[in-house]
C-alpha cells in the first residue's frame, strides 16, 4: 500500500432527523482508505479499505440513511457512546460521598450513557488538519451525571489510511467519563454474512468476570485455559461480550498506545491493528443481531475503554475527571494486507 501525506476531506448534507435537525456527513480519504463520519452520534458510517487484490470493500457496519440510525439505535452502529461506555451497576455512582442516580436503561443498569447518550445527539463539526473534530456540551445533570462536560472527538487519517480517534474533555465539577467508539468490523465486507471465522489476537492476560446482569464482579480472571485466551491469534467464535484487561506496553513510544488487538480475514487478506491508550477492550460478537438490518455475528466490536462499572470498583483504574484536569484518550485502527 502506498502512502501519501495528505488527507482529502469533503463535507455534505446528509438529511435530517425525524425532529427536523439537519445532519452532515464528512468524508476522509487517504492511501486507498475512505471513511465517512456523521454529525449525528459522531457515527462512523462507513470505512472502506483495500484487500489483497487491491479492491476496496466496506469493512465497518453502517446504515445508508439517518432514518436507519433512528430506527435501530440499540446496536450503536459506529457511534461514540458516553458519557460512560458499557455498564454501571445499579445505575448509580458515589462521587466524593454524594450519590448520583443515573438513567437505568437496561433493567436496573446504566448502559452506554443512558437513554439519550452521546450517540443520539447532533454534534458540532469543524475541519482540522487531516480530518474533522466533532464536539458537544453535556450539561450538568445530563442522564444523571454531575458537572458540565465539554467533549470532543477528532477523526483523522494517518499514513496508510489509519483511522485515528482522539478524545478530549474538561469539566466544571467532579464527574466520571469513559467514552468509546462502537464500530463493528467485518473484514470480509460489511453485509457479507457472519464475521465469525476471522482471526483475532488480543494483548490481554486477564478479563473482568461479570454477574447475571453483565456487571463486573471486581475480580480479574486469567485467560489461560479459557475461551477468552486470544494472546495468540485464533478464530473468533460466538458468545463474546467481555472486557479484556490489556497488557500495558510502552505507550509513551506510540502516541496511540501499544497494540491492543489484531483482526485478520484470510479470504481478503485484510489485517486490522488496534492501538489504544486505554486499559481495556470490550470484545462483542453481536450474537443478538436478529437480521434487522444485520444477522447474528455480522460484525465484531473491539471497544477500547476503561473497565465497566469502574466508578463503583475502586480497585479498577479510575474514570474520575475533575475541574482543572484534561481528559485525553486515543485509539488507532490501522489497515494492512497479508
Amino acid at each position: 500500500m502506498t502512502t501519501s501525506t495528505d488527507t482529502a476531506t469533503y463535507t455534505e448534507d446528509f438529511g435530517a432527523l425525524a425532529d427536523g435537525s439537519p445532519v452532515g456527513r464528512w468524508t476522509l480519504e487517504r492511501d486507498g482508505v475512505r471513511v465517512r463520519v456523521l454529525t449525528y452520534g459522531a457515527i462512523v458510517q462507513s470505512v472502506e479499505a483495500p484487500g489483497r487484490d487491491g479492491s476496496s470493500a466496506p469493512v465497518a457496519l453502517g446504515l445508508p440513511d439517518v432514518a436507519g440510525y433512528e430506527e435501530f439505535p440499540a446496536p450503536y452502529f459506529g457511534a461514540v457512546v458516553g458519557r460512560y461506555a458499557n455498564r454501571i451497576g445499579g445505575a448509580s455512582i458515589v462521587l466524593d460521598g454524594r450519590t448520583h442516580r443515573l438513567t437505568a436503561n437496561e433493567g436496573g443498569t446504566h448502559l452506554h450513557g443512558g437513554a439519550r447518550g452521546f450517540d443520539k445527539r447532533v454534534w458540532d463539526a469543524e475541519a482540522v488538519p487531516g480530518g474533522v473534530r466533532l464536539s458537544l456540551v453535556s450539561a450538568d445533570g445530563d442522564e444523571g451525571y454531575p458537572g458540565r462536560l465539554d467533549f470532543s472527538v477528532t477523526y483523522t487519517l494517518g499514513p496508510g489510511g489509519a483511522l485515528r480517534l482522539a478524545y478530549r474533555a474538561v469539566t466544571d465539577a467532579p464527574t466520571v467519563l469513559n467514552p468509546t467508539s462502537h464500530l463493528y468490523w467485518n473484514l470480509a465486507g460489511a453485509g457479507s454474512g457472519s464475521a465469525l471465522g476471522q482471526q483475532l489476537r488480543i494483548a490481554a492476560g486477564q478479563v473482568t468476570p461479570v454477574d447475571a446482569v453483565s456487571v463486573p464482579t471486581g475480580e480479574l480472571l486469567p485467560v489461560a485455559g479459557t475461551r477468552f485466551d486470544f494472546r495468540a491469534m485464533r478464530t473468533v467464535g460466538a458468545g463474546h461480550d467481555r472486557n479484556f484487561v490489556l497488557a500495558q506496553g510502552t505507550a509513551e513510544a506510540e502516541p496511540f498506545g501499544p497494540v491492543a488487538a489484531e483482526l485478520y480475514d484470510a479470504w481478503s487478506g485484510r489485517l486490522l491493528t488496534v492501538r489504544t491508550t486505554e486499559p481495556g477492550l470490550q470484545l462483542y460478537t453481536a450474537d443478538h443481531f436478529d437480521g434487522r438490518p444485520f444477522g447474528p455475528c455480522a460484525g465484531i466490536a473491539l471497544e477500547t475503554q476503561h473497565f465497566p462499572d469502574s466508578p463503583n470498583r475502586p480497585e479498577f483504574p479510575s474514570t474520575v475527571l475533575r475541574p482543572g484536569e484534561e481528559f485525553l484518550s486515543r485509539t488507532e485502527y490501522a489497515f494492512s494486507v497479508r
